[in-house]
């Protein structure tokens, strides 16, 4: 079975992509290679591995390159709120506006399975201690909303030959090929290792997070899994809800054995939380996460030991935002 992704070469694909292929899938990956055209270099000879550096909103490449394919992983997306604001016209083009019509080319090339992306910001703000998928979405970004509007579209389009699932991701932290050092863990992990000093602005607030790994463990139980148990179904992908300022305290304890690290505290009026429920893919699909913060914090630690991750402090390609600044995508 062949499965076609674009966005393919970011941060959680770097990961997903290898995984499908020890798997046996064959896999296209449709991405622009904005950070880099060596993601992949260590697999790149595979056979079952097509690499197209392509624009998602060119729907008449897609329709070349997709034929053939069986399931879709969508991850393409210009990710997070402050890339977006940005450029917000690029960001609704390639987030909302080329979905719909994609959407329609996979249904008319036989796609059986399509997996969206979301995100669990969708949720906004909640007072509640576990959020599930039922609760009313209030998303506070375009970022978000357009996120909100995708989900409705391919929910909307499916049948009993187009299985569609939605998956609403926490924060992914760890170390992957492809590495971001921009997201809550991966960014304390690198002040405290490579600066000796993290700022906590206030600290109280909650965050969600998954390890990356088991983030391509949860697109993988849902690509395998009976199509009643996923067909219009949405997941909240996280793990474990921690505040800031246990998140800290871990990536410290950690780093600490390397080196000494301090921790500042400033206060802030901002103390907005979310918190996300993983239970339903537990209860659905029996998937239950395996790797904690530590995980990730160690992965991290010892991809800059082995100079994985050179000038982390300061290469555009750790951060999308800085990324977005310098290529000018139009």
């Amino acid at each position: 079975m062949k499965v076609f992704i674009p966005g393919g070469a970011g941060y959680v694909g770097s990961k997903l992509v290898p995984a499908l292929l020890e798997e046996g899938y064959e896999v296209v990956v449709y991405d622009l290679f904005l950070y880099g055209d060596n993601i992949f270099d260590e697999i790149k000879d595979d056979s079952n591995l097509t690499l197209i550096k392509a624009d998602i909103r060119d729907l008449n490449k897609i329709e070349k390159t997709i034929k053939g394919c069986d399931f879709v992983i969508h991850l393409a997306c210009i990710s997070n709120d402050p890339s977006f604001e940005l450029n917000p016209k690029l960001g609704k083009s390639i987030n909302l506006d080329c979905f719909e019509p994609f959407v329609k080319i996979c249904k008319k090339n036989n796609i059986q399975r399509f997996i969206y992306a979301s995100s669990s910001s969708v949720y906004g703000v909640k007072k509640e201690k576990n959020v599930t998928e039922d609760m009313t979405l209030e998303p506070l970004t375009d970022y978000s909303k357009f996120k909100v509007e995708c989900e409705k579209i391919l929910l909307s389009n499916l049948d009993d030959d187009f299985i569609c699932t939605v998956i609403r991701p926490a924060t992914v932290c760890g170390y992957a090929p492809r590495q971001r050092l921009d997201v809550i863990v991966n960014i304390l992990t690198n002040l405290a290792y490579n600066r000796g000093k993290i700022k906590v602005i206030g600290g109280s607030q909650m965050r969600p997070n998954i390890h990356v790994d088991d983030m391509v463990r949860a697109y993988l139980a849902v690509l395998k899994a009976p199509k009643e148990k996923i067909q219009g179904e949405i997941f909240n992908a996280g793990y474990q809800n921690y505040t800031v300022m246990e998140l800290s305290k871990i990536v410290k304890n950690l780093v600490s054995k390397k080196r000494n690290v301090d921790l500042e505290v400033v206060p802030t009026n901002d103390n907005r939380s979310y918190h996300v429920s993983s239970e339903k893919l537990q209860k659905k699909l029996g998937f239950v996460a395996k790797f904690t913060i530590e995980d990730a914090v160690e992965g991290l630690i010892e991809a800059f030991e082995e100079n994985k991750l050179k000038d982390s402090l300061n290469n555009k390609l750790y951060f999308n935002i800085e990324t977005m600044k310098a290529i000018n995508l139009e």
